[in-house]
């Protein structure tokens, strides 16, 4: 098992993305502790996952409430991953040029403050132990031709901004041992509303390489990848799992 006796915390675990890592994690021997904003979808999430997995409402934007959970969690034992995985959409399919500022920088603000609090709060305890991996899922890329068809607003600032914000995180925390890592995709069609998915999943589809692009589980694999000590040389750096959508 690749991450035997491992302790995850996973921020938006009661998503589909989230859940998909969670199962993939405690598969491979982890504990995980699945953290978001209601406790439904984060009970629906861990009934669905045999092993070891606990909830906590928390809100990824409350710096306090983030920094005592994650306390709490490293005084069990400690934490050796944090995967923040919160959806940053908020308003889309409007066009750029009848967006209001509040709305285009709705999911920057969400993205950067929500990651910032998270990686700082798991870091702090990292630092201290000398290793860790600090995990965000989206990534950047220019891939504009292939979204022509979308008004995304302010979400591909969002992911960049987020880039940054990883290469900031790692340029401080490698000489600690602590990696930080995105991944990026092309889009997950299984995540979209049933109504719009096949028309999105097909140009999804087609602006991949392979024709076929990234599934649940195989977020949570290369997840796993990135997480374990197989990825030891990895920091700094966004595991492209976009299919050929995007070449680096």
């Amino acid at each position: 098992m690749l991450l035997q006796g491992k302790t995850a915390i996973i921020y938006g675990g009661g998503g589909s993305v989230g859940g998909a890592i969670a199962r993939a994690y405690v598969r491979e021997g982890a504990r995980v502790h699945l953290v978001g904003r209601t406790l439904a979808t984060l009970a629906k999430t861990a009934d669905g996952i045999p092993g070891a997995v606990e909830v906590a409402v928390v809100d990824a934007s409350d710096e306090r409430a983030v920094t005592g959970h994650a306390d709490a969690v490293a005084a069990k034992g400690g934490i050796d991953v944090s995967v923040n995985v919160i959806s940053d959409s908020d308003v889309q399919g409007v066009p750029i040029l009848d967006m209001s500022v509040e709305d285009y920088l709705s999911p920057v603000i969400t993205a950067v403050r929500s990651k910032f609090i998270t990686s700082r709060a798991a870091a702090r305890h990292m630092v201290r132990r000398g290793s860790g991996v600090i995990i965000a899922f989206g990534g950047s890329a220019d891939r504009h031709g292939a979204l022509r068809n979308y008004h995304l607003g302010g979400l591909q600032t969002a992911f960049d901004a987020v880039e940054s914000l990883r290469r900031q995180l790692a340029t401080e925390l490698s000489r600690h041992g602590v990696r930080v890592i995105t991944l990026r995709t092309s889009g997950v069609p299984e995540v979209i509303p049933d109504g719009p998915r096949a028309a999105i999943e097909r140009d999804i589809a087609d602006s991949t390489l392979t024709g076929s692009p990234a599934t649940l589980a195989d977020v949570g694999d290369v997840a796993v990848f990135a997480a374990s000590d197989r990825a030891r040389t990895l920091t700094g750096a966004a595991i492209n799992m976009s299919c050929g959508a995007v070449l680096d």
